[in-house]
Protein backbone atom coordinates (compact mmCIF):
# COMPACT_ATOMS: atom_id res chain seq x y z
CA UNK A 1 0.00 0.00 0.00
CA UNK A 2 1.30 3.28 -0.96
CA UNK A 3 1.45 6.56 1.49
CA UNK A 4 -1.03 8.56 1.58
CA UNK A 5 0.07 11.92 0.15
CA UNK A 6 3.79 11.03 0.46
CA UNK A 7 6.89 12.30 -1.23
CA UNK A 8 6.13 10.27 -4.43
CA UNK A 9 2.65 10.87 -4.17
CA UNK A 10 0.64 10.42 -7.74
CA UNK A 11 4.01 9.69 -9.20
CA UNK A 12 3.69 5.57 -10.10
CA UNK A 13 6.79 4.78 -12.39
CA UNK A 14 10.61 5.79 -11.99
CA UNK A 15 10.60 7.60 -14.81
CA UNK A 16 7.63 10.37 -13.19
CA UNK A 17 9.80 10.34 -10.23
CA UNK A 18 13.17 11.26 -11.57
CA UNK A 19 11.13 13.75 -14.05
CA UNK A 20 9.06 15.56 -11.04
CA UNK A 21 11.49 15.61 -8.31
CA UNK A 22 14.77 16.74 -10.60
CA UNK A 23 13.04 19.09 -12.86
CA UNK A 24 9.47 20.16 -12.13
CA UNK A 25 9.02 20.20 -8.59
CA UNK A 26 11.51 23.53 -7.90
CA UNK A 27 10.53 25.42 -11.07
CA UNK A 28 8.77 29.04 -10.58
CA UNK A 29 5.08 29.42 -11.39
CA UNK A 30 3.56 31.68 -14.30
CA UNK A 31 -0.37 32.23 -12.81
CA UNK A 32 -1.60 33.92 -15.69
CA UNK A 33 -5.03 33.12 -14.45
CA UNK A 34 -6.35 33.85 -11.31
CA UNK A 35 -8.33 35.87 -9.54
CA UNK A 36 -7.06 37.04 -6.19
CA UNK A 37 -7.39 40.92 -5.30
CA UNK A 38 -4.61 42.84 -5.91
CA UNK A 39 -4.92 45.13 -3.26
CA UNK A 40 -4.75 42.10 -0.61
CA UNK A 41 -1.13 41.66 -2.38
CA UNK A 42 -0.52 45.21 -2.06
CA UNK A 43 -1.38 45.69 1.63
CA UNK A 44 0.21 42.47 2.43
CA UNK A 45 -2.53 40.65 4.13
CA UNK A 46 -2.44 38.73 7.49
CA UNK A 47 -5.25 36.44 7.63
CA UNK A 48 -6.68 35.44 11.19
CA UNK A 49 -7.37 32.32 11.14
CA UNK A 50 -7.22 29.26 8.32
CA UNK A 51 -11.17 29.73 7.36
CA UNK A 52 -10.48 33.12 6.08
CA UNK A 53 -8.00 31.63 3.67
CA UNK A 54 -9.62 28.58 3.00
CA UNK A 55 -13.42 29.54 3.05
CA UNK A 56 -14.04 33.28 3.26
CA UNK A 57 -17.55 34.18 3.66
CA UNK A 58 -20.37 36.99 4.54
CA UNK A 59 -18.41 40.12 3.75
CA UNK A 60 -18.64 43.92 4.15
CA UNK A 61 -18.22 46.57 0.95
CA UNK A 62 -16.89 49.59 1.92
CA UNK A 63 -20.60 51.08 1.42
CA UNK A 64 -21.32 48.74 4.18
CA UNK A 65 -23.41 46.70 1.12
CA UNK A 66 -23.12 42.78 1.74
CA UNK A 67 -21.35 40.74 -0.42
CA UNK A 68 -19.89 36.81 -0.34
CA UNK A 69 -15.94 36.03 -1.71
CA UNK A 70 -14.32 33.17 -0.98
CA UNK A 71 -13.24 29.43 -2.82
CA UNK A 72 -17.12 28.15 -4.20
CA UNK A 73 -15.44 24.93 -4.63
CA UNK A 74 -15.44 24.57 -0.92
CA UNK A 75 -19.18 25.57 -0.98
CA UNK A 76 -20.10 23.12 -2.65
CA UNK A 77 -19.11 20.36 -1.21
CA UNK A 78 -20.19 21.28 2.26
CA UNK A 79 -23.64 21.96 0.55
CA UNK A 80 -23.68 18.70 -1.01
CA UNK A 81 -22.95 17.42 2.66
CA UNK A 82 -25.94 18.51 4.15
CA UNK A 83 -23.93 21.29 5.99
CA UNK A 84 -26.76 24.29 6.62
CA UNK A 85 -25.90 27.69 4.78
CA UNK A 86 -25.46 29.12 8.01
CA UNK A 87 -22.03 27.56 8.23
CA UNK A 88 -21.34 28.16 4.75
CA UNK A 89 -22.49 32.04 3.77
CA UNK A 90 -23.77 32.85 7.09
CA UNK A 91 -23.06 34.22 10.96
CA UNK A 92 -21.39 30.90 12.49
CA UNK A 93 -17.90 31.73 13.59
CA UNK A 94 -14.91 31.19 12.15
CA UNK A 95 -14.08 28.21 14.10
CA UNK A 96 -17.88 26.56 13.55
CA UNK A 97 -17.37 26.94 9.75
CA UNK A 98 -14.01 25.14 9.67
CA UNK A 99 -15.74 22.36 11.90
CA UNK A 100 -17.97 21.58 9.49
CA UNK A 101 -15.57 21.90 6.39
CA UNK A 102 -13.29 19.31 8.05
CA UNK A 103 -16.05 16.71 8.77
CA UNK A 104 -17.15 16.90 4.93
CA UNK A 105 -13.30 16.20 3.88
CA UNK A 106 -13.72 13.25 5.64
CA UNK A 107 -15.91 12.14 2.91
CA UNK A 108 -14.30 13.24 0.05
CA UNK A 109 -12.91 10.27 -1.35
CA UNK A 110 -11.89 10.73 -5.67
CA UNK A 111 -12.47 14.47 -4.82
CA UNK A 112 -9.06 16.50 -5.58
CA UNK A 113 -10.30 19.52 -2.96
CA UNK A 114 -8.59 16.51 -0.36
CA UNK A 115 -5.68 16.80 -2.69
CA UNK A 116 -5.18 20.04 -3.03
CA UNK A 117 -6.31 20.98 0.81
CA UNK A 118 -3.68 18.48 2.02
CA UNK A 119 -0.92 19.76 -0.41
CA UNK A 120 -2.04 23.32 0.89
CA UNK A 121 -1.22 22.11 5.10
CA UNK A 122 1.54 19.89 4.45
CA UNK A 123 3.75 23.08 2.38
CA UNK A 124 2.38 26.13 4.19
CA UNK A 125 1.90 24.83 7.36
CA UNK A 126 3.91 21.73 7.80
CA UNK A 127 0.91 19.49 8.99
CA UNK A 128 0.53 16.05 7.39
CA UNK A 129 -2.40 14.16 9.04
CA UNK A 130 -5.78 14.11 7.56
CA UNK A 131 -7.78 16.65 7.13
CA UNK A 132 -11.18 15.14 9.18
CA UNK A 133 -13.13 16.56 12.84
CA UNK A 134 -10.91 14.82 15.01
CA UNK A 135 -8.14 17.09 13.58
CA UNK A 136 -9.77 20.30 13.02
CA UNK A 137 -9.06 21.73 16.38
CA UNK A 138 -5.38 20.61 15.83
CA UNK A 139 -5.27 22.50 12.84
CA UNK A 140 -7.24 24.93 13.64
CA UNK A 141 -4.54 25.77 15.94
CA UNK A 142 -1.32 25.14 14.05
CA UNK A 143 -2.39 26.96 10.83
CA UNK A 144 -3.68 29.90 13.07
CA UNK A 145 -0.35 30.47 14.98
CA UNK A 146 1.78 30.46 11.82
CA UNK A 147 -0.77 32.29 10.21
CA UNK A 148 -0.46 35.24 13.02
CA UNK A 149 3.14 35.15 13.69
CA UNK A 150 4.87 33.52 10.62
CA UNK A 151 5.75 36.21 7.78
CA UNK A 152 5.84 33.57 6.01
CA UNK A 153 1.82 33.27 6.32
CA UNK A 154 0.95 36.71 5.19
CA UNK A 155 0.03 37.38 1.58
CA UNK A 156 3.34 38.38 -0.25
CA UNK A 157 4.98 35.83 2.21
CA UNK A 158 2.58 32.66 0.78
CA UNK A 159 3.22 34.17 -2.79
CA UNK A 160 7.18 34.11 -2.33
CA UNK A 161 6.76 30.53 -0.30
CA UNK A 162 5.28 29.38 -3.74
CA UNK A 163 8.28 30.18 -5.70
CA UNK A 164 5.66 32.53 -8.23
CA UNK A 165 7.32 34.93 -10.92
CA UNK A 166 4.47 36.42 -12.37
CA UNK A 167 0.93 36.85 -11.15
CA UNK A 168 -2.49 37.50 -13.52
CA UNK A 169 -5.09 39.04 -11.60
CA UNK A 170 -8.51 39.27 -13.55
CA UNK A 171 -9.94 43.15 -13.93
CA UNK A 172 -12.55 45.23 -15.19
CA UNK A 173 -12.08 47.82 -17.95
CA UNK A 174 -13.31 50.21 -15.84
CA UNK A 175 -11.29 49.36 -12.75
CA UNK A 176 -9.13 52.37 -11.57
CA UNK A 177 -6.47 49.30 -11.42
CA UNK A 178 -4.46 51.70 -8.06
CA UNK A 179 -3.75 48.60 -6.43
CA UNK A 180 -1.87 47.81 -9.41
CA UNK A 181 -0.64 50.96 -9.72
CA UNK A 182 0.72 50.72 -6.24
CA UNK A 183 1.96 47.28 -6.41
CA UNK A 184 4.64 48.52 -9.89
CA UNK A 185 5.52 51.72 -7.41
CA UNK A 186 6.50 49.33 -4.32
CA UNK A 187 9.94 48.16 -5.04
CA UNK A 188 9.37 45.79 -1.91
CA UNK A 189 6.54 43.66 -3.80
CA UNK A 190 9.29 41.28 -6.19
CA UNK A 191 6.58 39.35 -7.94
CA UNK A 192 5.31 40.49 -11.36
CA UNK A 193 1.76 41.02 -10.59
CA UNK A 194 -0.43 42.55 -13.81
CA UNK A 195 -4.04 42.91 -14.74
CA UNK A 196 -5.57 40.89 -16.85
CA UNK A 197 -8.84 42.29 -19.20
CA UNK A 198 -11.98 41.06 -18.70
CA UNK A 199 -14.44 42.73 -20.79
CA UNK A 200 -17.93 40.77 -20.03
CA UNK A 201 -20.13 43.19 -19.27
CA UNK A 202 -19.59 45.56 -22.69
CA UNK A 203 -20.45 42.19 -24.57
CA UNK A 204 -23.33 41.36 -22.37
CA UNK A 205 -25.44 43.56 -23.95
CA UNK A 206 -29.16 41.33 -23.20
CA UNK A 207 -28.52 41.50 -19.57
CA UNK A 208 -29.86 44.22 -16.96
CA UNK A 209 -26.99 46.94 -15.90
CA UNK A 210 -25.75 46.66 -19.60
CA UNK A 211 -26.71 50.82 -19.86
CA UNK A 212 -25.62 51.76 -16.59
CA UNK A 213 -22.33 49.75 -17.63
CA UNK A 214 -21.99 52.01 -20.75
CA UNK A 215 -21.75 55.05 -19.25
CA UNK A 216 -19.36 54.09 -16.82
CA UNK A 217 -17.09 52.96 -19.25
CA UNK A 218 -17.93 56.10 -21.55
CA UNK A 219 -16.55 58.61 -18.05
CA UNK A 220 -13.28 56.23 -17.50
CA UNK A 221 -12.24 56.46 -21.27
CA UNK A 222 -13.49 59.95 -22.11
CA UNK A 223 -14.90 58.19 -25.05
CA UNK A 224 -18.95 59.27 -25.97
CA UNK A 225 -20.45 55.67 -27.19
CA UNK A 226 -23.25 55.59 -29.49
CA UNK A 227 -22.59 52.29 -30.82
CA UNK A 228 -20.30 49.52 -31.74
CA UNK A 229 -17.09 51.71 -33.34
CA UNK A 230 -17.60 53.98 -30.22
CA UNK A 231 -17.62 50.99 -27.48
CA UNK A 232 -14.65 49.78 -29.12
CA UNK A 233 -12.97 52.66 -28.88
CA UNK A 234 -13.48 53.08 -25.56
CA UNK A 235 -12.62 49.88 -24.32
CA UNK A 236 -9.53 50.78 -26.52
CA UNK A 237 -8.02 53.25 -24.87
CA UNK A 238 -8.69 50.97 -21.46
CA UNK A 239 -6.64 48.27 -22.85
CA UNK A 240 -3.89 50.63 -23.42
CA UNK A 241 -3.70 51.57 -19.69
CA UNK A 242 -3.99 47.91 -19.01
CA UNK A 243 -0.85 47.48 -21.01
CA UNK A 244 0.81 50.31 -19.76
CA UNK A 245 0.69 48.17 -16.34
CA UNK A 246 2.23 45.29 -17.63
CA UNK A 247 -1.45 43.35 -18.74
CA UNK A 248 -0.49 39.74 -20.60
CA UNK A 249 -3.67 38.48 -21.29
CA UNK A 250 -7.75 39.62 -21.71
CA UNK A 251 -10.38 36.86 -20.26
CA UNK A 252 -13.57 35.85 -21.60
CA UNK A 253 -16.33 34.11 -19.74
CA UNK A 254 -19.06 34.95 -22.00
CA UNK A 255 -22.14 31.65 -22.11
CA UNK A 256 -20.78 30.98 -25.67
CA UNK A 257 -18.90 32.40 -28.42
CA UNK A 258 -20.88 33.59 -31.40
CA UNK A 259 -19.59 34.94 -34.73
CA UNK A 260 -22.31 36.00 -37.31
CA UNK A 261 -20.33 38.43 -39.28
CA UNK A 262 -22.11 41.01 -38.82
CA UNK A 263 -21.15 44.75 -39.63
CA UNK A 264 -21.41 48.00 -36.90
CA UNK A 265 -24.65 48.64 -38.39
CA UNK A 266 -26.13 45.16 -37.58
CA UNK A 267 -24.47 45.29 -34.14
CA UNK A 268 -25.94 48.30 -33.19
CA UNK A 269 -29.29 47.56 -33.50
CA UNK A 270 -28.89 45.84 -30.17
CA UNK A 271 -27.43 48.32 -28.39
CA UNK A 272 -29.87 51.15 -29.53
CA UNK A 273 -32.55 48.60 -27.73
CA UNK A 274 -30.43 47.93 -24.70
CA UNK A 275 -29.54 51.52 -24.09
CA UNK A 276 -33.58 52.46 -24.31
CA UNK A 277 -34.57 49.19 -22.04
CA UNK A 278 -36.02 47.07 -24.56
CA UNK A 279 -35.54 43.95 -24.81
CA UNK A 280 -32.83 42.68 -26.96
CA UNK A 281 -33.41 39.18 -29.46
CA UNK A 282 -30.70 36.11 -29.49
CA UNK A 283 -29.69 36.73 -32.52
CA UNK A 284 -29.09 40.98 -31.89
CA UNK A 285 -27.33 39.28 -28.86
CA UNK A 286 -24.99 37.49 -30.61
CA UNK A 287 -24.54 40.30 -33.55
CA UNK A 288 -22.95 42.53 -31.33
CA UNK A 289 -21.11 39.96 -29.49
CA UNK A 290 -19.58 39.01 -32.45
CA UNK A 291 -19.00 42.29 -34.00
CA UNK A 292 -17.18 43.14 -30.43
CA UNK A 293 -14.78 40.08 -30.79
CA UNK A 294 -13.86 40.91 -33.94
CA UNK A 295 -12.45 44.34 -32.81
CA UNK A 296 -11.14 42.84 -29.37
CA UNK A 297 -9.36 40.24 -31.26
CA UNK A 298 -7.65 42.78 -33.37
CA UNK A 299 -6.98 44.92 -30.25
CA UNK A 300 -5.11 42.45 -28.73
CA UNK A 301 -2.80 41.19 -31.68
CA UNK A 302 -2.30 44.88 -31.73
CA UNK A 303 -0.77 45.09 -28.12
CA UNK A 304 0.59 41.86 -27.88
CA UNK A 305 -2.40 40.44 -25.17
CA UNK A 306 -3.22 36.90 -25.29
CA UNK A 307 -7.04 36.17 -25.46
CA UNK A 308 -8.70 33.64 -23.45
CA UNK A 309 -11.80 32.57 -23.98
CA UNK A 310 -13.71 30.24 -22.33
CA UNK A 311 -17.64 29.01 -22.14
CA UNK A 312 -19.68 26.68 -21.41
CA UNK A 313 -20.71 27.55 -17.66
CA UNK A 314 -24.12 27.84 -17.15
CA UNK A 315 -23.91 30.36 -14.19
CA UNK A 316 -26.13 31.57 -11.48
CA UNK A 317 -28.57 28.37 -12.03
CA UNK A 318 -30.21 28.64 -8.49
CA UNK A 319 -32.21 31.74 -8.58
CA UNK A 320 -33.48 31.72 -5.44
CA UNK A 321 -29.75 31.68 -3.80
CA UNK A 322 -28.13 33.71 -6.79
CA UNK A 323 -30.77 36.93 -5.57
CA UNK A 324 -29.51 35.85 -1.92
CA UNK A 325 -25.74 35.77 -2.18
CA UNK A 326 -24.68 36.99 -5.57
CA UNK A 327 -22.37 35.42 -8.34
CA UNK A 328 -19.39 33.11 -8.06
CA UNK A 329 -20.62 31.51 -4.94
CA UNK A 330 -21.24 27.71 -5.82
CA UNK A 331 -24.49 27.63 -8.15
CA UNK A 332 -22.85 27.54 -11.90
CA UNK A 333 -22.50 24.09 -13.53
CA UNK A 334 -21.45 23.24 -17.08
CA UNK A 335 -23.59 23.94 -20.13
CA UNK A 336 -23.82 22.61 -23.29
CA UNK A 337 -23.36 25.26 -26.55
CA UNK A 338 -21.83 24.02 -29.42
CA UNK A 339 -19.18 27.08 -29.98
CA UNK A 340 -17.03 25.08 -32.26
CA UNK A 341 -18.35 27.03 -35.52
CA UNK A 342 -18.18 30.15 -33.52
CA UNK A 343 -14.46 29.86 -32.42
CA UNK A 344 -13.88 28.65 -35.81
CA UNK A 345 -15.36 31.63 -37.68
CA UNK A 346 -13.63 34.19 -35.11
CA UNK A 347 -10.24 33.01 -35.75
CA UNK A 348 -10.77 32.48 -39.65
CA UNK A 349 -11.83 35.89 -39.67
CA UNK A 350 -8.69 37.36 -37.55
CA UNK A 351 -6.43 34.80 -39.30
CA UNK A 352 -7.89 36.38 -42.90
CA UNK A 353 -6.54 40.03 -42.20
CA UNK A 354 -3.57 38.81 -39.93
CA UNK A 355 -4.49 39.58 -36.91
CA UNK A 356 -4.65 36.47 -34.87
CA UNK A 357 -3.52 37.25 -31.51
CA UNK A 358 -2.36 34.53 -29.36
CA UNK A 359 -5.34 32.66 -28.40
CA UNK A 360 -6.31 30.31 -25.03
CA UNK A 361 -9.38 28.26 -25.58
CA UNK A 362 -11.29 26.35 -22.47
CA UNK A 363 -14.75 24.90 -22.88
CA UNK A 364 -16.45 23.69 -19.32
CA UNK A 365 -17.62 20.72 -20.73
CA UNK A 366 -15.34 17.96 -21.28
CA UNK A 367 -16.31 16.44 -24.54
CA UNK A 368 -15.51 19.64 -26.16
CA UNK A 369 -12.09 18.80 -26.07
CA UNK A 370 -11.18 17.14 -28.70
CA UNK A 371 -13.21 19.85 -30.78
CA UNK A 372 -11.26 22.39 -29.54
CA UNK A 373 -7.97 20.65 -30.13
CA UNK A 374 -8.57 20.08 -33.80
CA UNK A 375 -10.07 23.77 -34.21
CA UNK A 376 -6.51 24.76 -32.48
CA UNK A 377 -4.75 22.80 -34.77
CA UNK A 378 -6.02 24.84 -38.11
CA UNK A 379 -4.72 28.19 -36.73
CA UNK A 380 -0.99 27.51 -36.43
CA UNK A 381 0.27 28.95 -39.36
CA UNK A 382 3.50 31.95 -39.32
CA UNK A 383 3.04 32.28 -35.72
CA UNK A 384 5.85 33.99 -33.71
CA UNK A 385 5.25 31.19 -31.05
CA UNK A 386 4.52 27.43 -31.31
CA UNK A 387 0.88 26.67 -30.87
CA UNK A 388 -0.28 29.90 -30.92
CA UNK A 389 -3.81 28.72 -30.37
CA UNK A 390 -3.85 26.42 -27.06
CA UNK A 391 -6.49 24.17 -25.89
CA UNK A 392 -6.45 25.52 -22.45
CA UNK A 393 -6.14 23.75 -19.52
CA UNK A 394 -8.53 21.17 -17.65
CA UNK A 395 -10.51 24.09 -15.80
CA UNK A 396 -12.96 24.47 -13.02
CA UNK A 397 -14.89 21.30 -12.85
CA UNK A 398 -11.83 19.35 -15.01
CA UNK A 399 -9.01 20.26 -13.02
CA UNK A 400 -9.36 16.99 -11.21
CA UNK A 401 -6.89 13.96 -12.21
CA UNK A 402 -8.79 12.47 -13.95
CA UNK A 403 -9.40 15.58 -16.49
CA UNK A 404 -6.15 17.01 -16.37
CA UNK A 405 -5.02 13.47 -17.50
CA UNK A 406 -7.59 13.42 -20.18
CA UNK A 407 -6.15 16.69 -21.50
CA UNK A 408 -2.86 15.85 -21.54
CA UNK A 409 -4.05 12.66 -23.67
CA UNK A 410 -6.04 14.94 -25.98
CA UNK A 411 -3.76 17.71 -26.47
CA UNK A 412 -0.67 14.74 -27.20
CA UNK A 413 -2.91 13.24 -29.97
CA UNK A 414 -4.32 16.01 -31.59
CA UNK A 415 -1.26 18.69 -30.81
CA UNK A 416 2.16 19.43 -29.93
CA UNK A 417 1.86 18.53 -25.63
CA UNK A 418 5.78 20.06 -25.69
CA UNK A 419 4.35 22.94 -26.55
CA UNK A 420 1.43 23.16 -23.63
CA UNK A 421 2.07 26.83 -21.45
CA UNK A 422 0.49 24.34 -18.67
CA UNK A 423 -1.44 25.16 -15.63
CA UNK A 424 -3.67 28.25 -14.25
CA UNK A 425 -5.39 28.31 -10.28
CA UNK A 426 -8.54 29.95 -12.06
CA UNK A 427 -8.30 31.11 -7.68
CA UNK A 428 -9.61 33.18 -5.12
CA UNK A 429 -7.29 31.98 -2.74
CA UNK A 430 -3.20 32.52 -2.08
CA UNK A 431 -2.71 28.94 -0.65
CA UNK A 432 -4.21 27.59 -4.58
CA UNK A 433 -0.74 27.76 -5.74
CA UNK A 434 -0.43 23.80 -4.54
CA UNK A 435 -2.63 23.11 -7.95
CA UNK A 436 0.54 23.83 -10.34
CA UNK A 437 2.28 20.95 -7.97
CA UNK A 438 -0.60 18.80 -8.15
CA UNK A 439 -0.49 19.24 -11.92
CA UNK A 440 3.11 18.89 -12.15
CA UNK A 441 2.86 15.67 -10.46
CA UNK A 442 0.17 14.41 -12.48
CA UNK A 443 2.14 15.19 -16.26
CA UNK A 444 5.46 14.11 -14.59
CA UNK A 445 3.52 10.68 -14.22
CA UNK A 446 1.77 10.57 -17.65
CA UNK A 447 5.28 10.93 -19.24
CA UNK A 448 6.92 8.74 -17.18
CA UNK A 449 4.13 6.04 -17.86
CA UNK A 450 4.83 6.55 -21.97
CA UNK A 451 7.68 6.35 -21.82
CA UNK A 452 8.08 3.19 -19.48
CA UNK A 453 5.28 1.89 -21.93
CA UNK A 454 7.91 2.67 -24.82
CA UNK A 455 5.55 4.71 -26.67
CA UNK A 456 8.40 7.63 -26.51
CA UNK A 457 12.24 7.49 -26.43
CA UNK A 458 14.16 7.40 -22.97
CA UNK A 459 15.72 10.60 -23.71
CA UNK A 460 16.44 12.45 -20.71
CA UNK A 461 17.23 15.58 -22.68
CA UNK A 462 14.20 15.84 -24.07
CA UNK A 463 12.33 14.64 -21.32
CA UNK A 464 13.57 17.73 -19.16
CA UNK A 465 12.79 20.09 -21.87
CA UNK A 466 9.08 18.74 -22.60
CA UNK A 467 8.49 18.60 -18.83
CA UNK A 468 10.24 21.94 -17.80
CA UNK A 469 8.60 23.52 -21.21
CA UNK A 470 5.05 22.78 -20.14
CA UNK A 471 5.92 23.73 -16.07
CA UNK A 472 7.48 27.26 -16.80
CA UNK A 473 9.40 27.91 -20.21
CA UNK A 474 6.46 27.97 -22.75
CA UNK A 475 4.74 30.60 -20.54
CA UNK A 476 7.13 32.55 -20.20
CA UNK A 477 7.54 33.44 -23.59
CA UNK A 478 3.95 32.63 -24.84
CA UNK A 479 3.39 35.94 -22.88
CA UNK A 480 6.36 37.49 -23.03
CA UNK A 481 7.64 37.67 -19.70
Amino acid sequence: MKEYMGSDFLLQNETAKHLYHDYAENLPIIDYHCHIPPQEIYENRKFENITQVWLGGHQKRADGSDYYFGDHYKWRLMRCNGVSEEYITGDKSDRERFQKFAETMEKTIGNPMNHWCQLELKKYFGYEKPINGANAQEIWDICNEKLQNDPKCTVRGLIEASNVNFVGTTDDPVDSLEWHIKIKEDPSIKVTVAPSFRPDKALNVHLAGFDSYMKQLAEVSGVAIDGADSCLKALEKRLLFFVSLGCKASDHGIEEIPFTGADAAKADIAFKKAMAGEAVSEEERRDWQSYLMVGLGRMYYDNGVAMQLHYNAIRNTNQKYFEKYGADTGFDAMDAHNCVHGIQGLLSCLTYTDQCPHTILYSLNPSDMDLVATICGCFQCDSDVPSRVQLGAAWWFNDTKDGMVRHLQILGRLGVLGNFIGMLTDSRSFLSYTRHEYFRRILCNQVGKWVEDGEFPNDDAALKAIVEGICFYNAQRYFGL
